[in-house]
C-alpha cells in the first residue's frame, strides 16, 4: 500500500513497515536511511534531569503539510533521491514515545544521508509545529535550540529560532 509523503497524525506508527512500504517499489535504491526522533527527557550533563513528563504538539493543518512537500521538493532539487516519507506525531506524547520519522531511498547512501538530514533540520526549525514541555511545574512553550539554527543556517535555511517545534 503507497502511503502519502507527509503525514501528520497523533497515532503512533512502525518504523519498519514504513521502511518496506518506501522500499516496495523501487528497483533502482542502493540505500535507504531513516531517522527516527524520539521524545526525550531533558537529562544534563549532570545527570539531573528537567522531569520532562511529556509534549504536546500543535500544527495548522493544511498548511504544516504543504510546507513539508514543498521542503521535499526543496530536498528533490538538491539531491539525487528516489522516494521520501516523513511522518510526524502531534498531540499529546509522553517521554519515550516515538515523534517523527523521516526516510529517505536514493541509488547512493551519501544522497540519502544528507537528504534526511536536510529534512531533519528544516523540522526542527522552519516546519510549522509549535511544542509545549510538560513539567511538574506546568507547561511552556519552548523555541528552536541555537544548535538547531546553526545545523539549519548550512544548508541556507533560517533557522534563526523564530518558533517552536520537535
Amino acid at each position: 500500500m503507497k502511503h502519502a509523503e507527509v503525514c501528520i497524525q497523533e497515532a503512533d506508527f512502525d518504523l519498519g513497515a514504513e521502511v518496506r512500504d518506501l522500499r516496495q517499489s523501487l528497483r533502482d535504491v542502493g540505500a535507504v536511511v531513516a531517522f527516527l526522533g524520539t521524545v526525550r527527557d531533558q537529562v544534563h550533563a549532570s545527570g539531573a534531569s528537567d522531569g520532562l513528563q511529556g509534549l504536546v504538539l500543535e500544527h495548522y493543518p493544511g498548511m504544516t503539510e504543504a510546507a513539508i512537500q514543498h521542503m521535499i521538493a526543496q530536498a528533490r532539487q538538491r539531491f539525487d533521491i528516489k522516494a521520501v516519507r516523513v511522518i510526524h506525531r502531534v498531540g499529546s506524547l509522553s517521554v519515550q514515545d516515538q515523534i517523527v520519522m523521516v526516510a529517505v531511498a536514493s541509488a547512493h547512501r551519501g544522497q540519502a544521508f544528507s537528504a534526511c538530514e536536510y529534512l531533519m533540520d528544516y523540522l526542527k526549525t522552519e516546519a510549522p509545529f509549535w511544542k509545549k514541555e510538560m513539567t511538574p511545574q506546568g507547561g511552556q512553550w519552548v523555541d528552536a535550540k541555537e544548535s538547531d539554527d546553526r545545523a539549519a543556517q548550512r544548508w541556507g535555511l533560517k533557522g534563526q529560532g523564530h518558533k517552536s517545534n520537535a
